[in-house]
């Protein structure tokens, strides 16, 4: 089954926004709000963005305006992927 990891969404944020040099890896970070990693409102749209086109899903700002950390944010998506799987069967 198709699963978005904490180190695949760190490889997409990375290419959307780019990282401080200094910023500690989202596995390490993974409940530390974006805000607090010095991820942005644009940022997070793009990553959004992103995820929709890669992984075939669509993000609506109501369901992710109150993720704040990486791993809400993985967790959600992969629940969308594991619906999508189930609904196609």
């Amino acid at each position: 089954m198709l699963q978005i990891t904490i180190s695949d969404l760190q490889t997409i944020m990375r290419q959307c926004a780019g990282e401080a040099e200094d910023a500690l890896p989202l596995e390490q970070a993974a409940d530390r709000p974006f805000d607090e990693l010095g991820y942005d409102s644009l940022a997070l749209l793009e990553t959004h963005s992103r995820i929709e086109r890669d992984y075939g899903i669509e993000l609506s700002e109501d369901e992710v305006g109150g993720i704040n950390t990486a791993r809400e944010l993985v967790d959600f998506v992969n629940s969308l992927l594991q619906l999508k799987v189930m609904t196609a069967v």
